[in-house]
């Protein structure tokens, strides 16, 4: 058996030897030389150099990109600004507009006051004449759509009526207005002020 072995042995030492020549640091590739690393070193450089410029291209263009879209913010900032103070101008022009349109209609009602108050009659006629000027202030007003708010015998509207109190009346539904002390105006249906008024109170009907 120690034979065999040997015998093994001595087969295998031809493959060990070339496996070892194999490895022989003298077969190694030779080092690179001065100008091979030199070319080395360039194209890393190129590389870098390369990569380097793309990078400032792709940041230049972000940043071209960033201040378009600035400007154009500002633009906008701008053009809204001055939306805002034309509506502001127009807005102010239109009152006053309307309000020199209203004012030029009761110019002839303030004439015929000026003239009542020159004027030297009776009471009876002074009356006479300032029942025409409310008239004539009562058609201005109907032209300009500003009804009087409805009262006496009207069911209590919160909404139109604000009340100065109560009164016994058998004769006017519970909670209906009695008496109107102001009267109250809207225009269309906007309420311009409330009339003062004094609501009913029916015994009978709260009885029942």
């Amino acid at each position: 058996m120690w034979k065999q072995k040997t015998q093994l042995t001595e087969v295998d030492a031809p493959v060990l030897e070339e496996h070892e020549a194999q490895l022989d640091p003298s077969t190694e590739l030779p080092a690179p030389t001065a100008e091979e690393e030199l070319a080395a070193e360039t194209e890393r450089s190129e590389a870098g150099a390369a990569e380097e410029a793309t990078g400032r291209k792709e940041y230049d263009q972000l940043k071209a990109e960033r201040d378009r879209l600035l400007d154009r913010l500002a633009r906008l900032q701008a053009e809204f600004e001055n939306a805002r103070k034309r509506a502001e101008r127009e807005r102010a022009e239109y009152r006053e507009y309307a309000t020199g349109s209203a004012a030029e209609q009761f110019l002839p009602v303030l004439d015929n006051l000026e003239l009542a108050l020159k004027a030297k009659g009776s009471a009876e006629q002074l009356r006479s004449g300032m029942s025409l000027i409310v008239k004539q202030m009562e058609e201005i007003l109907d032209k300009m759509q500003v009804k009087v708010v409805p009262t006496v015998g009207e069911a209590f509207d919160p909404r139109f009526h604000e009340a100065l109190g109560a009164v016994e009346r058998d004769d006017i539904p519970d909670q209906h207005v009695a008496e109107e002390i102001r009267r109250g105006y809207k225009i269309r249906e906007r309420l311009l002020r409330p009339a003062l008024v004094r609501v009913a109170h029916n015994a009978k009907q709260v009885d029942e």
